[in-house]
């Protein structure tokens, strides 16, 4: 039977100024098949699916939906036509239930019926597999329950053609593969769906067929079972590209960072760590591996000075020229750095903590040398000569080091938090989720970037969801389970499954 074509897009432009987010793009995709849309960061992906969901209006081209040609200037357009789009970042609110969250905004006759609403919540959870609580609080779900529900809310209000941002960024290797069992659910039941992702190993597991942009451009459509990472990765970029992680044999690991017996609560009064002791040592490179949520985020803010640590806990920076240590604890970020604690952290808020989303990428390295000035002046030479260093080393695509940075894509946004914690020369780097949304190719270049890091002496910390990568970029894997350290592994000689199972075992570990 020949497939039905649930959705075209015909020469679809789309300018942003200057810049042209998509040039004469088409599109197809077919009831009952996932179709992966590939492309590296500022392609025009996100903004192409925008335009989809109504975020945004083309400035030429055709939709067909259905066969019918339609024009869609809002989300409530996309969504009468069938069109569900969840986003990266979710849209609920924290307070309000499951079900509540999935009808909220929806106009029906008479009172609310609570029951009915999430008796038919639940139907649907059943129907594809959900496994779903509807009485459930947001605040009280992990990050896959509130995907979830996501994915609900737009197949509650009838989406036929589901639009999935990045849906594995933030889960382990155990929610993605019950995800995908789900999409291949909902695909066997005739739906149409498109996912946006960087990871080329779940491109090659989930999809059918593949569409690829280069530079805002169409660089191909192909089946997936004729694809590989590596043609796929040389169609995005137009080039060779080698997919190989670099990972040099550490010389001379030095003790650089001593953790003993950290640990911290919420604002709830809840345990977050609990007692996690390990040393990073300057030449090698630490991962660090968890489910999301299990104190990762806390674990870093707490060594920078930036989340506070119970009584107990001790951080011990060792500088390169002296065997004297600094104790971090109870100092704040400046008070840190008035030591001469050379500590760079990539973070993994990139606009609420890292950057500043309304200033430019120049004031934005200033930030972290403004008070180097002299009188009182703050020296701007300096910071305008290293965004134009970072915007041509990373590939940073955007109309000008004067651009703010709120205007640049979530993986150009992330270059530029790298590139200036990088130029600082520190002798300790943490990141968080450093490549999260960031193309294949430019995650290579980070992975260089940590290496040459790794080389120069600099102990780095590299907290990742993409087990792969962390295996094959680190030299010792720490592994945090409910806030504890459940294990440290070889990053030479561990598993996937190893390093899943202590991510989900709970068992109690030591220090190293």
């Amino acid at each position: 039977m020949e497939p039905v074509l649930a959705l075209e897009m015909k020469d679809i432009t789309k300018t942003f100024g200057d810049v042209a987010a998509n040039c004469n793009v088409s599109l197809q995709v077919y009831n009952g098949e996932v179709l992966s849309l590939l492309g590296e960061n500022g392609s025009g992906k996100t903004t192409l699916m925008n335009i989809l969901a109504g975020i945004y209006y083309p400035d030429h081209g055709q939709i067909t939906v259905g066969g019918r040609e339609v024009s869609i200037r809002s989300p409530k357009d996309a969504i009468d036509l069938g069109i569900g789009m969840v986003h990266q970042h979710f849209k609920l609110v924290g307070n309000l239930t499951a079900a509540e969250n999935i009808v909220l905004g929806l106009r029906e006759k008479g009172r609310l019926d609570r029951k009915k609403i999430t008796a038919k919540v639940k139907d649907l959870a059943d129907r594809y597999g959900f496994n779903i609580n509807p009485e459930k609080k947001i605040y009280d779900m992990s990050v896959s329950e509130k995907q979830t529900v996501e994915i609900l809310k737009v197949l509650y209000r009838g989406a036929s053609i589901l639009i999935l941002d990045e849906p594995t960024a933030v889960l382990t290797l155990q929610e993605t593969e019950k995800l995908f069992n789900i999409l291949r659910s909902m695909r066997d039941d005739g739906k149409a769906i498109i996912i946006i992702t960087h990871k080329l190993h779940e491109v090659l597991a989930i999809s059918d067929r593949v569409a690829v942009l280069r530079k805002g451009e169409n660089a191909g459509t192909v089946k997936t079972a004729d694809a590989t990472a590596q043609s796929l990765t040389e169609m995005m970029v137009g080039r060779a590209v080698s997919l190989n992680i670099d990972r040099p044999e550490p010389v001379n690991p030095t003790p650089r960072l001593v953790v003993k017996n950290l640990s911290c609560v919420d604002d709830e009064g809840f345990t977050v760590l609990d007692n996690v002791s390990f040393t990073a040592n300057g030449g090698e490179i630490l991962g660090i591996a968890g489910i999301s949520g299990c104190g990762q985020r806390e674990l870093l803010e707490g060594i920078a000075g930036l989340y506070p640590l119970m009584p107990g806990s001790s951080v011990l920076y060792y500088p390169d020229d002296t065997g004297a240590p600094t104790e971090l604890v109870g100092k704040r970020p400046g008070e840190i750095r008035k030591l001469g604690v050379a500590l760079s952290f990539v973070p993994e808020d990139r606009l609420g903590m890292g950057l500043v989303g309304s200033m430019d990428l120049a004031d934005n390295m200033l930030l972290r040398s403004y008070n180097d000035g002299k009188l009182g002046i703050a020296d701007r030479r300096g910071p305008r000569k290293l965004a134009e260093r970072v915007v041509k080393q990373l590939g940073i695509v955007t109309p000008g080091i004067s651009t703010p940075v709120s205007k640049l894509s979530g993986g150009n946004v992330q270059k530029v938090l790298v590139g200036r914690e990088i130029s600082l020369a520190p002798q300790v780097l943490m990141t968080a989720y450093a490549v999260r949304g960031l193309d294949i190719n430019t995650s290579y270049t980070i992975y260089g970037l940590l290496n040459e890091q790794k080389k120069k002496g600099v102990a780095v910390i590299y907290v990742g969801e993409d087990l792969d990568v962390l295996l094959e970029l680190c030299d010792r894997i720490l592994v945090l389970s409910a806030g504890r350290v459940s294990g440290i592994v070889d990053g030479r000689t561990a598993t996937k499954e190893e390093v899943g199972y202590l991510m989900t075992a709970g068992r109690e570990g030591g220090s190293v």
